[in-house]
């Protein structure tokens, strides 16, 4: 799965916390919103994703929605989604070419990236795997909502900070005893504003079209990171619910999902290297030297910002740029 697929998916959870159930008129946004999403460790290395430019400086994009087209534009990749034709045009200025998929292909490619992602999880090494999640073991979800009182000003709004705590761990047991997930949302939350609501609602009539419903779309989105970390599916859905709770918009989300070792893991891998012998034993100690192993991990991080927003969106916004070709 591409690396802009999934951030989209993170950009998503923004969207969705700010959306309303309750059917809207369509009307025309465009906004500025600048996303980073990076992947630590071992996850960044199986995604191909650690280095990545965009992952260090972030993306800018320009986001506008006229009708049943949403086009999200970059100075270096475009894309137009098209509910009417059911398709997705994905562009590249600087080859001046672009590709257009299906949603049955997008489902398909979506599909291969999940099958491809559990074999990878399969040669995962054990320390670096979500054993909650895979060791079939009931899974208990807590989540903490708190308010801190601060403030700041996010693209002309003044905005609220929020953190959302989601927590999965064994049930019976705490996260530090039986280990499992964390995710932790600091989101700045503005007044309602109608116009990004339109680009909410744009994005849930996508996810329908193509799977049926938001919940699902999620699962199917992270189908990657749902094969090599389960309890992910959890936590995603909490904090779906969770932020659609927020009493306003959210104008910025920074995103950190952490893996918890177990009392017993951590029992293992300070053992480990000690139990050794030989050569490799020698080598083992040798790199760990006094370094005692980390019961937490930082699996990912993402950051979505709306810069600007304006309710305004004409057919050109929203249009395939010209001089280009297409890629077949």
């Amino acid at each position: 799965m591409s690396r802009k697929t999934l951030s989209c998916a993170f950009v998503a959870l923004g969207l969705l916390a700010g959306a309303t159930l309750v059917p809207t008129l369509h009307a025309d946004v465009t906004k500025r919103e600048k996303t980073v999403l990076k992947f630590e460790g071992m996850l960044g290395r199986v995604m191909g994703m650690a280095g990545d430019a965009a992952a260090k400086d972030g993306l800018t994009s320009t986001v506008a929605v006229k009708g049943n087209r949403k086009a999200t534009m970059g100075d270096q990749t475009g894309q137009i989604v098209d509910l009417t034709e059911e398709k997705i045009y994905d562009i590249d200025f600087k080859k001046k070419e672009y590709r257009v998929m299906t949603f049955d292909q997008l489902r398909a490619q979506i599909k291969k990236a999940q099958a491809d992602a559990e074999t990878a999880a399969k040669d995962m090494p054990a320390e670096n795997r979500d054993e909650l999640g895979q060791s079939g073991k009931e899974v208990e979800v807590s989540f903490d909502v708190k308010a801190t009182g601060e403030t700041r000003t996010i693209a002309g709004h003044p905005a609220k900070q929020v953190i959302v705590s989601i927590t999965a761990h064994e049930k019976g047991k705490t996260l530090d005893e039986g280990g499992g997930m964390v995710m932790t949302n600091e989101t700045w939350v503005g007044p309602r504003i109608a116009a990004l609501n339109e680009v909410a609602q744009f994005d849930l009539r996508f996810i329908k079209a193509v799977y049926g419903d938001s919940l699902g779309a999620m699962a199917q989105q992270f189908a990657g990171l749902a094969a090599m970390y389960p309890s992910l599916q959890k936590i995603m859905a909490q904090t779906e619910a969770q932020m659609k709770k927020l009493d306003g918009t959210p104008l910025l989300i920074v995103q950190k999902t952490e893996t918890v070792k177990s009392a017993e893991a951590m029992a293992q891998a300070s053992a480990a290297p000690a139990s050794g012998g030989g050569l490799s034993g020698a080598l083992a100690r040798r790199m760990m030297g006094n370094k005692k192993p980390a019961q937490r991990s930082l699996l990912f991080t993402s950051t979505s910002e709306t810069l600007s927003v304006d309710a305004t969106a004409t057919e050109a916004d929203v249009a395939l740029p010209t001089g280009l070709k297409e890629k077949k």
